[in-house]
């Protein structure tokens, strides 16, 4: 079985094009995309995770 892809933060910034500031400030809002701490401290965003947070904003938006 595969593993999910996984997106290092930068690479989610530069998809969602904001900068890590406000980023921050939108996930201390509830309303980023789910991010995953790894057990050496780096952070991950899995693509499925990703998508589905694009699909709300689209959704939202309409």
């Amino acid at each position: 079985m595969a593993r999910p892809k996984m997106l290092k933060l930068p690479e989610v910034l530069e998809e969602i094009d904001m900068s890590r500031a406000a980023f921050y400030r939108m996930r201390a809002r509830g309303q980023a995309p789910k991010l995953i701490r790894l057990p050496n401290g780096q952070i991950r965003c899995r693509r499925s995770d990703l998508d589905a947070w694009w699909e709300r904003q689209e959704n939202a938006a309409a």
